[in-house]
């Protein structure tokens, strides 16, 4: 919890700073490069939290990892580096990116069923959520067959559950009590 705090107050801070540079594409595309580095492979995030590698030469390899940065994303990965935050990396990427979405009116939303919704379904869904939300949908879908019908919509701290697994995991508790 408490990295988690640390990596948006970093985030907010170069989001900030981007703005006023006005850099914030730029530095956009470089959290997004760090984001995918960090999914991509977990020796990345071994890397960073590495006590073994002196940070003189954690900053000389992700300047060769991240040679096409921009200046202030690269002045922004040394500072943290020297600060010993370099293990909040992908974690202050990732809030960068969340904090730029909300601030473009942009609502992250995970829909998962146990089959793949046709698109008049997903429409439905997706029109009923439009009225308690501003801002523009970005929908990623998901196929979890243990939901055995229905679907879960996670979206920002709420989460709706209309999956028939949980219906009857429900039914199972509430016949035991």
């Amino acid at each position: 919890m408490k990295s988690t705090k640390s990596a948006i107050r970093y985030a907010k801070a170069i989001l900030e700073l981007s703005s006023e540079t006005n850099a914030v594409d730029q530095v956009a595309a470089d959290m997004e490069r760090i984001v995918e580095a960090g999914n991509d492979t977990g020796d990345f995030q071994v890397f960073l939290n590495s006590p073994v590698i002196k940070t003189d030469k954690k900053i000389s390899i992700l300047k060769v990892l991240f040679s096409e940065f921009t200046e202030l994303t690269m002045s922004f990965i040394e500072l943290i580096t020297k600060n010993k935050r370099e293990y909040l990396l992908t974690e202050i990427a990732s809030a960068f990116v969340n904090l730029l979405k909300k601030q473009n009116g942009i609502v992250p939303i995970s829909v998962t069923s146990a089959v793949k919704l046709e698109k008049q379904t997903l429409n439905q869904i997706l029109e009923k959520l439009k009225s308690h939300v501003d801002g523009e949908f970005e929908v990623t879908e998901e196929v979890d067959p243990a939901l055995i019908g229905g679907f879960i919509v996670r979206m920002e701290d709420k989460q709706i559950d209309a999956s028939i697994a949980s219906q009857l995991n429900r039914m199972k508790i509430e016949l035991a009590n």
